[in-house]
């Protein structure tokens, strides 16, 4: 009997152990044992990825890089035409324009003629991105962050990359995604004070090519921190930096489930769930997120402030929609015909969501906003290009 019974805990534990990570088409998150969530404050230190430790030189150069729209097919997009500090370095649009895109912010459209497809995701904010994957107050891996709605690659350093590869984002269709990262690095070869800039961030034998490009830009978005938030003051012990109102926010937050997903010092568990958001009428054709699969990774709830509308579509405009969805769904109501409610994740039918407890809530993350974020933008550029692309 006591034999059996220890084979019938591995065999558990075996099972238990390979839940939570998606490996194949069609498979998320398998319904966990039932943990404690806990919330916390961001740390004040950032960790770095033992290959690329941050100096003030490739803070320096991956700034300039972060503004400069040589980085582009067509010269015209920066990584801060869609992360421009003036809307939180994340974006007033349901869906970002990127390549042949002018104006900044809500204001932002198409040039004519077009022939850029419409991206069919809202581009979520770099602030505190480097934190991103953390689960308790140190407890994060900066080379296997997780990044994009769809968790597609691993770090910062990765995820620089993508959007100049990408035709929407800043690749245009000048370019094949085969020649954009050579074109891009050929450019910067040309231009004396990139070359010095790069020496004095790698060294004077480091070639210019997208393995530094992207670690000078990871090493700039690792210092765009918010990390002082009224939350953050009270998880510290300050009593008082929150009021009575919020602290009955928070406490609901917990109770009626939203803490189940949004937990940690970033209020995302960094993993992907099958929510059912209704599709964005400007994409025709519908977003099926990881693998197909309909999971998109937990957003974090810090700075909901700037980072309007919400959900990986934009699909609502305010937290009210927002919470207002989550209550349709917790009674199995689906908005996406392309998803039914036995596709939810299972932490949807431990919600408990009333219209009556949803502005407590809105109020408690509210307290999750921290306007201290280097908004300084650079008078220029290396390249001589506008600062941040076609934004005016």
């Amino acid at each position: 009997m006591k034999i059996g019974f220890s084979k019938y805990i591995i065999a558990l534990s075996v099972i238990i152990a390979g839940c939570g990570n998606p490996t194949k088409k069609g498979e998320i998150d398998i319904p966990r044992p039932k943990e404690i969530a806990k919330v916390a404050a961001l740390p004040k230190i950032i960790k770095t990825p033992i290959g690329n430790p941050n100096s003030k030189e490739k803070e320096l150069l991956g700034k300039l890089l972060f503004y400069d729209p040589i980085l582009s097919g067509g010269k015209d997009i920066a990584c801060a035409s869609c992360h421009h500090p003036a809307t939180g370095y994340a974006e007033f649009l349901d869906l970002s324009i990127g390549a042949n895109g002018q104006g900044l912010g809500s204001k932002r459209a198409f040039k004519e003629p077009n022939e850029i497809p419409q991206m069919k995701r809202n581009s979520p904010t770099i602030l505190n991105t480097a934190y991103n994957g953390i689960r308790g107050k140190d407890d994060y891996d900066p080379e296997n962050a997780p990044m994009f709605w769809d968790d597609r690659v691993k770090s910062l350093e990765k995820q620089a990359l993508e959007p100049i590869k990408t035709l929407e984002e800043m690749k245009g269709v000048h370019f094949l995604q085969s020649q954009i990262l050579t074109e891009v690095a050929a450019r910067l070869e040309s231009i004396p004070e990139y070359k010095n800039l790069f020496a004095e961030a790698f060294g004077e034998d480091a070639p210019i090519d997208s393995i530094h490009i992207g670690m000078a830009i990871a090493s700039f978005e690792r210092t765009l921190v918010a990390n002082n938030s009224r939350f953050d003051q009270y998880m510290a012990g300050d009593v008082n930096a929150i009021s009575h109102s919020e602290k009955e926010g928070l406490e609901l937050f917990k109770s009626v489930g939203c803490i189940n997903c949004h937990n940690g010092p970033m209020f995302s568990d960094y993993k992907l769930h099958v929510l059912g958001v209704p599709e964005n009428k400007k994409v025709p054709e519908p977003d099926s997120g990881f693998q197909e699969s309909f999971a998109f990774r937990t957003a974090s709830l810090r700075n909901l402030r700037f980072t309007a509308p919400y959900m990986h579509n934009g699909a609502f405009q305010n937290l009210k929609q927002v919470l207002e969805f989550y209550e349709d769904i917790s009674f199995g109501k689906t908005r996406n015909p392309s998803v039914s409610k036995e596709m939810f994740d299972p932490f949807v039918k431990e919600l408990q969501l009333s219209v009556k407890d949803m502005s407590l809530i809105i109020s408690f993350l509210n307290t999750l906003n921290d306007e201290n974020f280097d908004k300084e933008i650079p008078e220029m550029v290396p390249s001589g290009l506008p600062v941040g692309g076609n934004i005016q």
